[in-house]
């Protein structure tokens, strides 16, 4: 059995979802997914479609030519393909905090994360034990202001060697130069309080509190070069009351920050977010 998922957009016109079932089911497919959005400001349609082929003989390369050749620029189609022979290489990026470290090795060790992790990065060592108990090859590059171009050339060598689809910043403390982003565009996942832009700064919890917020929350969302500004992913929220400390206020915090990372770092391995002009298209 080959599995195939399918990412489209374009302008919006007639009779492109029949095009593509029509496609698909003369190349011998079965859907089993599809799902689609317009948006009618920018007039730009979006699918998402998942097909299985029986055949022995089916090849994802010749598929994707016929694709490209019969549908894609009759349309004018912006269009990737995946096959789920191939599960996507994510690169974890660490500093000192462990909270969504853990949390994303855990799913990662019981096979809820439909990924690889060829190796984790980190500009500290504090963390490298965790990285030893779970197996994962740790690599240890430690960033400066006099050192930061050369530690960038030194991630960029290991992302390439192992063939890295996807960066994930598990409280990578560090900014990210556009070197690395022009390289990963849309491909690099971020996670932070959110409580930007109002409380900026090492202690946004702190402010948070001696101004009584009523509500906490955390973002994910692909690195742009703007810091803090790229097309989101996933979010979340919970109330807090004047009975909260600090502490809890960072305890609450952190679990919703290990919990929106996941669910972001989800969406992407498994093919369901689309970017088209800073905003994000999430099928369910």
């Amino acid at each position: 059995m080959n599995k195939i998922t399918i990412l489209i957009h374009c302008k919006d016109r007639s009779k492109i979802i029949a095009s593509v079932t029509n496609f698909i089911a003369q190349e011998g497919g079965n859907i089993v997914y599809i799902d689609q959005h317009v948006d009618r400001e920018q007039d730009i349609f979006f699918m998402r479609l998942e097909s299985e082929f029986i055949s022995e003989s089916f090849s994802t390369d010749n598929f994707k030519n016929s694709f490209k050749s019969d549908l894609a620029e009759k349309f004018q189609m912006k269009w990737r393909i995946y096959s789920s022979d191939k599960k996507p290489k994510m690169a974890l990026f660490i500093s000192k905090y462990d909270h969504c470290l853990y949390d994303l090795l855990g799913r990662y060790n019981s096979g809820e994360l439909n990924l690889e992790i060829p190796f984790i990065i980190s500009n500290h060592l504090d963390l490298k034990s965790i990285a030893d108990n779970f197996k994962i090859p740790f690599y240890h590059v430690p960033v400066t202001k006099d050192t930061k171009e050369e530690a960038e050339n030194k991630q960029l060598e290991l992302l390439e060697k192992h063939k890295i689809d996807f960066i994930v910043l598990a409280r990578y403390m560090q900014i990210v130069s556009g070197k690395l982003i022009d390289k990963y565009t849309n491909k690099i996942i971020n996670i932070h309080h959110s409580f930007l832009p109002a409380f900026v700064g090492a202690k946004p919890y702190h402010s948070a509190y001696k101004r009584g917020v009523k509500i906490i929350g955390a973002t994910s969302h692909y690195v742009t070069e703007e810091l803090d500004a790229g097309p989101i992913i996933e979010q979340d929220v919970t109330r807090v009351t004047h009975a909260h400390a600090i502490e809890d206020l960072i305890t609450k915090g952190r679990d919703l920050e290990k919990i929106v990372l996941a669910n972001a770092v989800k969406l992407h391995a498994n093919r369901k977010v689309m970017v088209f002009n800073n905003k994000t298209v999430i099928f369910s």
